[in-house]
Parts: structure tokens; sequence; C-alpha cells
């Protein structure tokens, strides 16, 4: 009799629940009008000190640039981001969030919340702890690769 793969299980587990997250942020995110990818978007540019350009959120995003320039081209439509010239060199171009970029980045914030108190609610604070910690440590072995 063979044993279950116990590494290859536990990739499924997590794979299972990062599709049950993304759904949840999907519905969640629908009435606000924005796709979870352009919500990433608007979260990269609130991170930046001054508006970033579209390499930089390419960078950070680890995303081919045209990606982010589509997103870009959605979010500007929706009034969420306007690109402005940079200051210094005029061949710059930099995203800043609108008023109503950072509105809508505050009812995403809460919309994400919700989604993982769904997603957390059946474990203890403790647990949650636990669970971050471990997360954290996979991430963090991810990232020295």
């Amino acid at each position: 009799m063979t044993t279950p793969d116990a590494d290859g299980m536990l990739a499924e587990q997590l794979l299972r629940l990062t599709r049950r997250l993304h759904r949840l942020q999907r519905q969640q995110f629908e009435p606000i009008g924005v796709t979870p990818a352009q919500a990433r978007l608007l979260r990269t540019v609130a991170c930046y000190d001054r508006p970033p350009r579209m390499a930089d959120l390419a960078a950070r995003l680890e995303v081919v640039p045209r990606a982010v320039t589509s997103l870009v081209d959605g979010l500007e439509a929706s009034g969420l981001v306007r690109r402005a010239p940079d200051p210094v060199n005029r061949r710059v171009v930099r995203i800043e969030l609108t008023s109503n970029g950072r509105s809508t980045l505050r009812s995403l914030r809460t919309a994400r919340r919700s989604a993982a108190e769904d997603i957390l609610a059946p474990l203890t604070q403790e647990q949650r702890e636990v669970l971050g910690g471990l997360l954290d440590t996979l991430i963090g072995s991810g990232a020295e690769r």
C-alpha cells in the first residue's frame, strides 16, 4: 500500500485555499467595480511615498510593463488613477491616486478584511498567529531562492 504524498497534499490545500480567497475577494470587489488585479495595482501605487513610474509598478508587481499599462488604462478610465508628468524628467510618466482612488482603496481594504474574516472564521486568535508565522516562513524561504 502506498502512502499519500503529504507535501503534494499540502500544496493542493494551499492552492484550494488561495482559490477560495480569490473567489471571495472577487465577490467582495464586484460591487466596488474593481477587479482583484486592479485592486492590487491600487494598493501598490499607495505604497509609494511619491507617485511611481509604470516601470516601478511592473517591477514591484513582477509583471510585464504592458500588463501595468492595461490596468492603469482601466483605472484611469474609472477615475481612480491619473497619469502625471514627472516634475524633473518630462519623458517620465507617474501614476497618482485620485481622491476617488483613495476612497476606493479604503472600500477595498474593508472588502479584503471581510473576505479574510470569512476564511479565518474557524480559527482561534492563537491559531491565526501560528498560521501567520508559518506563512511568513514559507514566503520568506521563497524570496531567498
